[in-house]
């Protein structure tokens, strides 16, 4: 024990920067900025995007960033919110409200720990110890902790000012400038299971108050906007350079989504925009954002960065260092500075986006799997988020591991990665439903998928083969060129990928009530309690009963292990030709076997990992 007491964690990178939703910046001192990521806590820079520096190692309980505020009346005061509310499938939540007198360097947790997802947090602009939090609540069930919070100690108290249900819950909020004790909140009724999203609901709407948050009217019914029942996600702004004026971008029944905008502070609304590109994926986007000194532009974050220059009637894209962006912070004194969150990391311009810090100094990726190879110095891989496939060195010969050194290796963004154990060349990668094979003697890249139909868009229950987002992708350690993928079904092929056979009925309940039918873009029907209303995502994260972890005994050969996410557990003794369901009675229905890993010293044990969260 006192040899392993001697070693130390060493950072190998990537140096790439992964997901985040927060970002915001220094009201006076122009090159300090904070951003917050999805995994890795809040990272503030010195030097303009020049290097990020983790502010709250070893203070926060979580990882998930959600909200980030800096207080301009003292600039020492940073506000944190954690748990983002994009709510994929496979996010994290946090643990609540922290606070920081010293600009980052220290940490005081300040409760609301069940609101788990926080949206915005906004500070009084002339009193720092006055501060709002709109709370999502549960992503996964319904919780009371949900609504518009209030403090005016500073976060040692907490009153909830704004509650619709426990189904619904904040997600934006804006504070008028000039006159602070007018506010503006949105709310949004949205669900995850683990077989499909619920993200839209008579419960989303928009709310002002003109007397600090003492009491709300509803005003999403005014003049102007959607008139029908359900509406998904809205993220509002207002224009400071013209207080009066305030936008919405949302979702909303038939063909009414699309940039809202009030001219009198909401009494009266009118479309400006019903491009579809500006509320595509409205789960994960409608994020809005005004300029502080043209009361007639106006930002919409979806998968492009929108800017329109003609009071929301037209856009033209920004260009930015990475796609699906999400928070967008403008200096009110110098709007050409400004600073942006997107799922490559946090990014900043001192030029209004003509130009940017760049990504690749921050190592906050989300990796899916991490795999190593067998080379001397070995090389491990992972698929990040949203990005490629990367291998990184386990070691480098010139004194730092640089971008130089990383590569791809097929696949993209997620799923396992794993290498061939006889020949480090070889590696096969999963993502979404395709497979590849990788040669890195000749950097050729072969699509080797057992099912190359494209299934974006489909219900589980039309899929020929239903194969996860990250679906399980293992090489037999007997034998180097046989390949397992597994779908509702085990997969193997024998020659690298080549050709393919089906080696097990389906291994999961396949339970009709979590196989809904193929979603429809822009249906409005509710069509069963997991889906719908509204648009209805599907790129594979919502696929369900499908075999979810997967290994082969490396003591015996034909000794397979299969788990699912709804709950079982089977396995074969014989290289597939029977299965055995061995599923512990204690699991319970629909719990998600996460990881199967077999003994490396007894062919019939095996550890399985599985959560229940999403239930």
């Amino acid at each position: 024990m006192s040899a392993l007491k001697a070693l130390h964690w060493r950072s190998i990178g990537p140096f790439r920067g992964g997901r985040a939703v927060a970002v915001a910046g220094h009201p006076t001192d122009r090159l300090v900025f904070y951003q917050g990521s999805t995994g890795g806590g809040v990272w503030k820079t010195v030097d303009g995007g020049y290097r990020w520096t983790n502010v709250t190692d070893g203070y926060v309980g979580t990882g998930s960033v959600g909200a980030i505020a800096v207080a301009e009346s003292n600039p020492d005061i940073v506000y944190v919110g954690m748990g983002e509310t994009c709510l994929r499938g496979n996010l994290s939540h946090g643990d609540g409200v922290y606070r920081s007198p010293d600009g980052g360097r220290t940490w005081t947790r300040l409760g609301l720990e069940e609101t788990r997802h926080i949206g915005r947090i906004r500070v009084h602009p002339r009193s720092p110890d006055v501060v709002y939090v709109a709370a999502l609540g549960h992503a996964w069930g319904p919780n009371p902790e949900r609504g518009v919070y209030r403090s005016r100690d500073g976060g040692k108290t907490w009153d909830k000012v704004l509650f619709v249900n426990d189904e619904t819950g904040a997600v934006d909020l804006v504070i008028h400038p000039a006159d602070p004790r007018t506010l503006y909140a949105t709310t949004w009724q949205a669900r995850r299971y683990p077989w499909g999203q619920r993200m839209a609901g008579p419960g989303s709407g928009i709310y002002k108050s003109t007397d600090g948050g003492d009491t709300w009217r509803e005003i999403t019914r005014n003049p102007g906007l959607p008139t029908g029942t359900n509406r998904g996600r809205i993220g509002i702004a207002l224009s400071p350079a013209r207080p009066e004026r305030v936008w919405v971008v949302m979702s909303a029944e038939g063909e009414q989504s699309g940039v809202y905008r009030s001219d009198d502070g909401g009494i009266t609304w009118r479309l400006t925009s019903d491009r579809f590109e500006l509320t595509e994926r409205p789960f994960y986007y409608n994020h809005i954002v005004a300029d502080p000194r043209d009361p007639e532009t106006v930002y919409v974050l979806a998968t492009q960065l929108w800017k329109s220059s003609d009071g929301g009637a037209s856009y033209q894209t920004v260009a930015t260092p990475h796609g699906d962006n999400h928070d967008l912070w403008i200096d009110p004194r110098d709007p050409l500075r400004i600073a942006e969150a997107n799922d490559g990391g946090a990014t900043v311009s001192f030029d209004g986006g003509k130009s940017w810090s760049t990504l690749l100094n921050q190592p906050t990726a989300q990796l899916y799997h991490v795999a190593a190879d067998n080379g001397f110095p070995y090389r491990v891989y992972a698929n990040q988020q949203d990005n490629t496939t990367i291998s990184v060195p386990s070691r480098s010969d010139y004194g730092g591991i640089g971008a130089s050194e990383w590569y791809t290796v097929g696949g993209h963004e997620d799923g396992y990665t794993v290498v061939r154990p006889d020949d480090p060349n070889i590696v096969y990668s999963g993502d979404h439903y395709w497979l590849t094979r990788y040669d890195h003697r000749t950097h050729q890249v072969k699509y080797i998928s057992p099912w190359n139909e494209i299934y974006w868009g489909w219900g589980a229950r039309d899929l020929k083969y239903r194969f996860q987002w990250v679906f399980p992708v293992v090489v037999s350690p007997h034998r180097p060129n046989v390949l397992y993928a597994t779908s509702q079904y085990v997969h193997r092929s024998g020659d690298e990928g080549d050709s393919w056979e089906i080696i097990s009925p389906d291994l999961t309940r396949a339970d009709p009530k979590t196989l809904e039918p193929t979603p429809s873009w822009g249906e409005s029907e509710d069509t069963g309690p997991y889906w719908g209303p509204l648009r209805r995502e599907n790129t594979g994260i919502e696929w369900y009963a499908t075999i979810f972890a997967f290994a082969e005994s490396p003591v015996r050969a034909d000794v397979l292990w299969a788990g699912s996410d709804d709950g079982l557990i089977h396995v074969s003794r014989d290289g597939g030709k029977h299965w055995e369901n061995v599923t512990p009675p204690e699991l319970g229905e629909f719990a998600l076997v996460s990881i199967v890993e077999a003994s490396p010293h007894d062919a019939a044990s095996a550890y399985v990992a599985a959560t229940r969260y999403k239930l």
